[in-house]
């Protein structure tokens, strides 16, 4: 990394203009070799206007941003060209670059720079990616909050409480020959220690929203086969995800997909219709549909206006033990029919009202037909009175869990403080006690990268675009 100069295009195909990265300590030089006016005593954070030459023809008009090291996103001395956004200008600005001797950037690789050189640490540059993939506004703060180092703020307190408990105890070590001597009071070990453990537990916890805003909370849409779940899905999503068919059992995987509703994600989840089957696949399928039922942070049953009583006697015992600490409602579909059959529209509110009865509290119902866009749009508006909006909305002013790997660490973290606690309880040594401090510590540092692997990094970093 110290010798080469990369190089990338940062920008999406097909715009109107187009940006070309190039990142080292060659950087500027390399640029200036195929631009046609100097840059090498130029002032930092400038542009040039100019022109990039191709065998002695101007290729195209650019302007050029002059960065110096340290003082660029990636730490480095940095140009970036900005130009039409014609691919061929684009690639040939690339070749152009390569041949006065760039290398052509790795997936991530300017932000793995910029974790390198100290400009920002492991989980800001996660966030990055976060932010890049950003969809809806909730997504979006939420990752401009660990960007900016919000997280790494809250994670640098818990580890400076531990580096403290274990310097006392290390120096108790120090001094082990006096058998009497404590400089860390038990009790107060214990207090902070418990409080460390405390908070890494909110942490844990937090781990169920963020995983919700960044990946959209989970709605499973359930019920009888022929209900009307796919065509609902389909309306939600706007596009033919699932297959619509009068054939009962046509679902037989789990599909979904992520709608921005009033600034918040929703991954809507289409299952295999619940019923007794012998086909080996179906019965697959339904297995799965209970799984995402378990996970769903809002279950939508819908069930056929036509087949109400049927379906309610049917499916109750199957569907209402996994809807505890869940919000449910029931989507009676097929109104506009059954309005036309002798039972009419009182009966089915008769039903409803009766089911509801054996449901959990707060439960909410909408009578719909799937094929009318008004019911849709009434269907959605439901969902974001589900939700607890100060929780999301607050969530980018709060530190909160939305990686996996960072989870991991904090569950690695608790159980090392929880081992230090029960040391401190039962009065064990203090060399062991600083151990499992210790070990915490390391688990921490790996979130914010201060303890790595190559493997990590390149895993992380692999699933970056090309040219960040």
């Amino acid at each position: 990394m110290e010798n080469t100069t990369i190089c990338a295009i940062a920008t999406a195909p097909e715009g109107a203009l187009g940006i070309v990265r190039v990142s080292g300590p060659k950087a500027i030089k390399i640029t200036e070799h195929v631009f046609d006016r100097p840059l090498i005593n130029r002032p930092a954070n400038s542009i040039v206007f100019g022109r990039i030459i191709d065998n002695d023809s101007i290729l195209d008009e650019v302007l050029v941003s002059i960065f110096h090291a340290p003082h660029s996103y990636s730490g480095e001395n940095a140009t970036e060209i900005s130009c039409h956004g014609s691919k061929y200008i684009l690639q040939r600005c690339i070749e152009l670059l390569i041949q006065a001797g760039c290398v052509m950037a790795e997936p991530g690789e300017f932000t793995k720079r910029a974790f390198l050189n100290g400009k920002m640490d492991l989980s800001q540059a996660e966030a990055v990616a976060d932010l890049i993939a950003s969809s809806t506004q909730a997504t979006h703060h939420l990752a401009m909050s660990q960007m900016r180092g919000n997280y790494s703020t809250a994670l640098k307190k818990l580890r400076d409480k531990l580096l403290h408990l274990t310097s006392l105890l290390e120096l108790e070590l120090d001094f082990s020959d006096h058998e009497d001597l404590e400089f860390a009071d038990r009790t107060e070990l214990t207090n902070i220690a418990t409080d460390i453990n405390d908070h890494i537990t909110h942490l844990l916890k937090s781990f169920r929203l963020g995983n919700a805003i960044k990946h959209g909370i989970p709605v499973a849409i359930v019920g009888q086969t022929n209900a009307g779940k796919s065509t609902i899905l389909n309306a939600l999503v706007g596009e033919e995800k699932a297959i619509v068919s009068d054939i009962h059992g046509t679902t037989r995987d789990i599909i979904e997909d992520v709608v921005n509703i009033e600034g918040i994600p929703f991954r809507f989840i289409d299952t295999a219709g619940l019923r007794s089957t012998t086909d080996t696949i179906e019965r697959l399928g339904i297995e799965r549909s209970y799984i995402q039922l378990e996970k769903a942070d809002i279950v939508l049953w819908v069930i056929d206006a036509l087949l109400l009583e049927n379906d309610v006697q049917d499916l109750s015992e199957q569907i209402l033990p996994h809807c505890e600490n869940k919000q449910l409602v029931l989507v009676i579909n097929k109104c506009d029919l059954a309005a036309d059959t002798p039972q009419g529209e009182a009966k089915i509110k008769e039903s409803v009202e009766k089911l509801l009865r054996s449901c959990p509290k707060d439960t909410r119902k909408i009578m719909i037909s799937a094929h009318q866009t008004k019911d849709i749009s009434r269907l959605q508006n439901i969902f974001p009175t589900l939700i607890d909006r100060t929780k999301i909305e607050g969530a980018s002013s709060s530190v909160i869990v939305t990686n996996l790997r960072h989870y991991e660490a904090f569950n690695r973290a608790q159980k090392s403080i929880a081992q230090a606690i029960s040391a401190l309880n039962l009065s064990l040594s203090g060399e062991l006690i600083s151990e499992d401090l210790r070990d915490c510590i390391r688990a921490l540092s790996e979130i914010v990268g201060e303890v790595n692997t190559q493997d990590v990094l390149s895993n992380i970093f692999s699933k970056f675009c090309v040219g960040k």
